[in-house]
């Protein structure tokens, strides 16, 4: 699995919650402490850069928040982030610098790197989504499994016990999911790795490769 850690995946320079994931071996760790740490974090933000909200929500001045937004702290949105209309932020939730919430997108329970984009009705719960990650129209971080069993991490015949019930995807930096995907409770992406559309993804998927259906996986050229 070291394929998949924090330091094989993500780039912790690209995201103001940094320290919320040292110390860990897999980006996964971070899920039952996310709401803590943003009201810690919030608290030191520079009120010359950050307003204030009521119910621990800190939005960057430089920020660009739609009136149909929708955003339930505790929540921190980046320098530069957009949310658009009608998106939907349930609370504990790192939206990072220059990234994109969209239309319809639900997030809850998710840190999200600088300059990520979930433009377009995307669901991502109990997620950790890389730097410059991108997840196509419609795609979807499914975080419960249908027995309602506490997920199990799968990569080959070494699986990880995560003990958490809600648990939706790992994607590592400059992720690329195609359109109307579903990312599986588990599943987990290394760096610079394309989902074709359409694609039902669980297990790991190597970084650098492309994904175009279960057992079809080819590296990059």
């Amino acid at each position: 699995m070291k394929e998949f850690t924090v330091e094989n995946m993500l780039d912790l320079k690209e995201t103001i919650a940094g320290e919320l994931f040292e110390g860990k071996t897999y980006p996964w760790e971070v899920l039952p402490e996310i709401g803590d740490f943003i009201v810690k974090l919030g608290k030191t933000l520079d009120e010359k850069e950050y307003e204030h909200r009521e119910g621990d929500v800190w939005i960057a001045r430089s920020a660009k928040v739609a009136p149909t937004a929708s955003i339930t702290g505790p929540a921190i949105i980046g320098k530069d982030a957009e949310i658009r209309h009608c998106a939907f932020i349930r609370g504990k939730v790192i939206v990072g610098e220059g990234a994109v919430v969209g239309n319809s997108t639900e997030l809850k329970n998710a840190v999200l790197f600088n300059r990520v984009q979930v433009p377009h009705y995307n669901y991502v719960g109990d997620s950790v989504l890389g730097f410059k990650a991108h997840m196509g129209a419609g795609s979807i971080c499914s975080n419960v499994k249908s027995d309602k069993k506490p997920v199990v991490v799968r990569n080959g015949e070494e699986p990880v016990e995560t003990g958490f019930k809600k648990f939706g995807a790992m994607l590592g930096d400059c992720v690329e999911v195609g359109c109307g995907s579903v990312l599986n409770p588990g599943t987990v992406v290394g760096r610079n790795t394309n989902i074709y559309p359409l694609s039902s993804v669980r297990g790991c998927v190597a970084e650098n490769s492309i994904y175009k259906k279960r057992g079809d996986i080819v590296p990059k050229e």
